[in-house]
Parts: C-alpha cells; structure tokens; sequence
C-alpha cells in the first residue's frame, strides 16, 4: 500500500488546528469475525432479524480511513478492516499490496438500524472518500482502491442505487463506484484493526486520516 504521503509543512497546521481533539479514546477491540455472505444472483429478502441486515460492506481507499471514519458514527457497534472481492483464498496484505489477487480493502461495518440506518451510513460513504476516481484515492492507486458497495440484500442493493444517484447530482464527474453482492470477506491481519485508534501519530494518520475527518467534522457529516 503507498502509505508514504508524509506532508511535512502539515505539522504547524496540526498542532493549531485542534490536533489534539481527534485522539482517539482507547477501546477494547472486538475480534473481527469472518463473515461468508451470499453470492447468488437472488438474493434474500431484507429482514430485521437477519444479521446480514446489519452489516454494511464498503470500499473507498485504504481501510484505515475508512475505519475511523465510521467508527465514529453513534449506532455503530464494530468496524472491521478486510479483504473482499477477489479470487485468492486467505489474502494477505502483502497479496493485496501486489494488486493481483483482485480484492479491495474494505470495511465491514456492523450497525444498530434503531440508531442509524443504512442509507444514512453510504451518506458518509459518499462524503468521506471520491467515488469518481477510479482504482484510487490521493496517492493510494491499485485496484486494491477501487471505490464498492457490496450489498447483502435486495434492500441494500436498492438503498444503494437510490443514494448513488442522490450522490450523482452533486459530483462534476461520473461516479465509478461498483455495486455487486457481498462476497466472502477476510478480516486483515491484527494489526490492520483499529489502526488509527492505536497510531494515531502515525504520518499517514496525521497528514491524511486527521484532516479528512476534521473536514467531514466541520461539514457536520461526523460529530465531533
């Protein structure tokens, strides 16, 4: 993964920008199940007590971003970085690295839809990365990047429709983020989960995770 965005005229920014207001709040880690979802062209009706139900499966660049972002929504219980969408058995991030095995970094996110529901988690989705680059992100590029929305069900897959064409109206560009049925999905090593929780002075973190979620604060798609 091209995580070597180092921006060091960043620093004095941080440091008088309220820095500080974004580190995290250390939590014990849930250990991230793996998940085999259906893959068939019918897929199952949307039913509460289905757990699938409450799992949203997004791609949008690298998973850390995406794992902080929405692990900050109230009504999000989990938030699990992984691997979907591809061919190779059991991926490792260095597989994904080399961009061949076809899967994306991910996020499966696990929701409460009493406290937040599903078209309000691809509203974030929306503003949180750029769906109309294709197989990248800033300076992450690889196919391994790509933007994706993979649906668990028919209501997902109809929610998901309904919102890209809500998020086209306002983007200058096409918007070239795929839609398919949830695949198998593989957690990522340890060390991927609660990435930014855990290194939250990490270049990376500091020059791209913090002011991505500054802004999506200030445009009060996060709370603070």
């Amino acid at each position: 993964m091209q995580k070597w965005v180092i921006i060091a005229l960043g620093i004095a920014s941080l440091a008088a920008g309220g820095y500080w207001s974004l580190q995290p709040t250390p939590i014990e880690p849930t250990p991230p199940p793996l998940v085999t979802t259906n893959t068939s062209a019918s897929l199952p009706p949307a039913s509460p007590s289905v757990q699938a139900t409450n799992i949203a499966t997004l791609g949008g660049g690298c998973f850390w971003c995406l794992e902080a972002v929405f692990e900050k929504l109230p009504g999000v219980t989990n938030v699990v970085s992984g691997y979907a969408g591809g061919a190779t058995l059991n991926p490792t991030y260095k597989e994904i690295c080399e961009g061949n095995t076809g899967h994306a970094e991910v996020v499966q996110i696990h929701f409460d839809p009493t406290k937040i529901s599903y078209e309000e988690l691809l509203h974030v989705f929306w503003q949180c990365h750029d769906p109309t680059t294709l197989n990248r992100q800033g300076a992450d590029e690889g196919t391994q990047y790509r933007s994706v929305i993979f649906y668990h069900d028919d209501a997902q897959r109809a929610a998901a429709e309904s919102s890209l064409k809500d998020a086209a109206k306002g983007q200058a560009d096409p918007i070239v983020t795929q839609r398919s049925p949830s695949p198998v999905f593989y957690p990522a090593e340890d060390y991927h989960q609660d990435y930014f929780r855990k290194n939250p002075n990490a270049p990376y973190c500091a020059f791209v995770i913090i002011p991505k979620m500054r802004k999506l604060q200030d445009h009060k798609v996060l709370p603070r």
